[in-house]
């Protein structure tokens, strides 16, 4: 069952694989097939570094980089071109300011 584990920018970088998750989302697809619909499950894991809305606001926009063709480029270079990943270019794509 495919699974996603966020965590703080922060964090991340201190700790890199080894950072303390704050959230994670869990995909159930058993009817992927048979019903065309995915059901997600998300649970926060450090409430004191994250609120439940703050929780539902990251599952739903981590969603439109998965279902949008040109957000979905900055998640295959999160993953698959590391030293080319720029978290400002996540935050332009949601018209956020820079940090």
């Amino acid at each position: 069952m495919p699974h996603m584990i966020f965590t703080g920018l922060e964090d991340y970088k201190a700790r890199g694989t080894q950072a303390t998750p704050y959230f994670t989302m869990t995909y159930y697809n058993e009817f992927a097939q048979s019903k065309d619909m995915v059901l997600i499950r998300g649970d926060v894991v450090l409430p004191g570094k994250l609120s439940d809305s703050e929780a539902k606001w990251l599952l739903e926009i981590t969603q439109t980089f998965y279902l949008n063709d040109v957000r979905y480029k900055l998640v295959e270079r999160f993953n698959k071109q590391t030293h080319d990943f720029e978290f400002k270019d996540v935050l332009q794509a949601l018209d956020m300011p820079n940090l």
